[in-house]
């Protein structure tokens, strides 16, 4: 088995991995604030690192049906999320490919560079 790889973002405010640490996201990624998961609030960002994705799954969601996979730390295996592959309704196409974090399940971590 090979070393562990894992990606460092170059930021002041991180999302990282509540459990580890691991960095997962910034500020710039971020999309949206307003959904809510299986742990309470969640955020809906752009682009996420150090993950990887689990089963490919159709779920009926709030907003209709969708194909999702959840996300897993790279570094520690924790659940963080989901990962939208696509959407049935047009108005929820903007989703697909994003990523969803629960606010419970990531830290955010700020200092100065």
């Amino acid at each position: 088995m090979g070393k562990l790889h894992l990606e460092y973002l170059d930021s002041n405010q991180l999302y990282v991995c509540g459990s580890c640490k691991a960095h997962l996201t910034n500020n710039r990624e971020l999309i949206s604030k307003d959904f809510w998961a299986g742990t309470g609030k969640a955020y809906l960002y752009n682009k996420v690192v150090n993950i990887y994705t689990g089963v490919l799954e159709e779920r009926m969601l709030r907003t209709g049906l969708h194909s999702c996979c959840d996300i897993f730390c790279k570094n520690c295996d924790c659940k963080l999320g989901w990962k939208y592959e696509w959407a049935l309704e047009p108005e929820q196409k903007y989703k697909e490919g994003k990523f969803i974090l629960e606010k419970n399940l990531i830290e955010k971590a700020e200092w100065e560079n």
